[in-house]
């Protein structure tokens, strides 16, 4: 899935994620409405609604994009109706030939991080039958229980030839709290990014291991030292946007052959139609504003590796 991923981005020029993170204050109230009419105002009403927003978007930008990133928090909010449009977002993309990286950040003990594993990138038997649960081509993964908590992940990836991005410098404000701490006289993100490369060599593709990493757009500092210390890895990359991160600041998360690199935006694409930029497409064409934005993120990007490769 690491070699579809790197063609559909060689393919698209546009080394780009759509972050589908669905919030109800990005929801248009005509989609709102149509699905608490037809479902009522309840969990089901309201997954309805997250539904046709996605679908919406999707069948947008599809043709421009190589992978989505739907994250499952917001789906879990509203329950098994909440789950039943993920899994309904996840097929639907895979519909479209999209990529599809399931934002999940499990990790627990070996058993539990091995249940977490064939539920999202595996397959359950029933009876003497095995089917797939959410069946996402990637998931993230939380590496704070070490080894146990992530080998199983990487073990069901071999069999399905999927794969993980683990977390390692994460673009939230308060992620130097812990990330950021010296261990003997080095900051814990390295060693966790050391081991990441190290874990990805049990798992590689033609160019780029299938145990890729999480480091946000917001520290590109840290994001340069990583790429140096993860060669062979692909570096998912959040914070784009609606965090700060610009195209000018990712370079460095790049290598020198315009690869290794995949950048996340997630409400400045599906909110797009909220930004005072593309305010005069408004509510009833919001896909057309999330296009637009994705258009103008791939220009943003594509012209920062040119001017530096």
């Amino acid at each position: 899935m690491i070699q579809k991923l790197i063609e559909k981005i060689k393919k698209t020029n546009a080394p780009i994620v759509v972050g589908l993170d669905p919030m109800m204050k990005y929801i248009p109230e005509h989609i709102k409405q149509a699905a608490y009419q037809e479902q009522g105002e309840t969990l089901e009403g309201a997954a309805e609604a997250v539904w046709q927003y996605n679908k919406a978007i999707i069948d947008a930008t599809y043709d421009l994009i190589p992978a989505v990133k739907p994250q499952i928090a917001m789906y879990e909010q509203f329950g098994i109706p909440g789950l039943t449009a993920f899994k309904k977002t996840v097929d639907y993309c895979k519909e479209k030939d999209l990529v599809v990286i399931g934002d999940v950040k499990r990790g627990d003990i070996g058993s539990t991080s091995e249940a977490y594993a064939v539920g999202h990138i595996g397959k359950v038997q029933a009876g003497s039958r095995f089917y797939r649960g959410f069946d996402e081509d990637f998931i993230t993964v939380n590496p704070y229980l070490g080894s146990d908590g992530v080998k199983p992940f990487i073990a069901v990836g071999k069999e399905e030839k999927k794969g993980i991005f683990v977390l390692v410098k994460t673009s939230n404000p308060s992620s130097g709290e812990f990330q950021d701490r010296l261990v003997e006289g080095r900051p814990l993100y390295e060693i966790v990014g050391e081991q990441v490369a190290a874990w990805g060599e049990e798992h590689m593709g033609e160019e780029y291991s299938y145990v890729g990493a999480v480091v946000g757009a917001t520290y590109p500092e840290q994001g340069k030292i990583l790429r140096k210390l993860m060669p062979k890895t692909y570096i998912l990359v959040p914070g784009y946007g609606a965090q700060g991160g610009k195209g000018a600041d990712l370079v460095h998360f790049f290598n020198e052959d315009g690869l290794g690199a995949i950048v996340n935006s997630s409400r400045g694409i599906i909110a797009a139609y909220q930004q005072e930029k593309y305010a005069q497409f408004g509510a009833k064409n919001f896909a057309d504003a999330s296009r637009q934005a994705v258009v103008d993120m791939i220009e943003d990007i594509s012209g920062a590796l040119a001017s530096k490769y």
